[in-house]
């Protein structure tokens, strides 16, 4: 009798197993602070590990903590004080800056939809840039992107006391960096077959800033960040959409990229 053939099996999710891993580790950390936290806990969590540019401001700004405090209070009366002037009063008491939220704000997030939404745009763009790049350049793009995004939030509002959280500006950096090649021409690999998009060649600057579909992506994505700076997605978070960090860590990933992307650009060879 002829041996019956077995099908292979297919993975339900065919992600690198560093997107996999990350999507993982965003949601076990939510699940953790959802689950098992008391709110105190959560809330003392949120503070520490998230981007504070008033923090920062006082720490490396020569800000003053109480000029910050009285700009909180509007008015209020001394024994009344608003609650983002009793917030300032709480995080600023110690003055420290701590630098390390730049980066390990990107692992918390305001609510499931939240972490859901950045765990999908993760998996999209994460995926052609994890196959390129390997694990390692995946994570130092990630990393300097979500550093990249904080940085310029708290450029932008340097008085603000209200934490901000949420991987997206590391995942912006990701979609920046997937823009160099997902949207060059097609072109034939070296085996003789068409190569798959995280396989084309880097397009040259000159070409991309004329390449139609990523002038089309790039006006609706800062058209969105700019939209969902005045209007709130239901739903999506507890707070505002900080676009600030969207936009920063896009910038790092566009701009750094071609340094860490192992595959020559289009039109140069490999030098013996």
């Amino acid at each position: 009798m002829p041996m019956r053939q077995l099908r292979a099996r297919e993975p339900i999710f065919n992600l690198p197993s560093v997107v996999t891993f990350s999507i993982l580790a965003l949601v076990a950390i939510h699940a953790l602070r959802m689950f098992f936290f008391s709110e105190e806990t959560d809330f003392q969590t949120i503070i520490d590990w998230s981007v504070i540019p008033a923090r920062w401001a006082v720490a490396y700004g020569g800000v003053e903590s109480q000029d910050i405090v009285r700009l909180m209070q509007d008015g209020a009366s001394e024994d009344a004080l608003e609650p983002l002037a009793g917030l300032a009063q709480y995080i600023l008491g110690d003055g420290e800056g701590r630098p390390w939220t730049a980066l390990t704000y990107a692992f918390l997030h305001g609510s499931w939809a939240h972490v859901l939404l950045n765990s999908i745009w993760l998996a999209a763009f994460g995926t052609p840039v994890a196959r390129r790049c390997g694990n390692g350049r995946f994570f130092l793009l990630s990393a300097l992107s979500a550093i990249g995004g904080g940085v310029l939030y708290a450029a932008m509002n340097p008085m603000q006391v209200i934490p901000m959280i949420g991987a997206s500006g590391a995942v912006s950096g990701l979609m920046a960096a997937a823009s160099w090649f997902i949207f060059a021409p097609a072109s034939w690999h070296w085996e003789g077959r068409l190569a798959e998009p995280h396989e084309r060649p880097r397009q040259a600057l000159a070409d991309l800033v004329r390449n139609r579909p990523f002038l089309i992506f790039l006006i609706v994505w800062f058209g969105t960040n700019y939209l969902f700076a005045f209007i709130q997605p239901i739903g999506l978070a507890e707070g505002s959409v900080a676009w600030e960090a969207h936009v920063g860590g896009f910038l790092v990933g566009l701009l750094i990229f071609p340094w860490l992307d192992p595959i020559p650009a289009r039109g140069r060879r490999i030098s013996a």
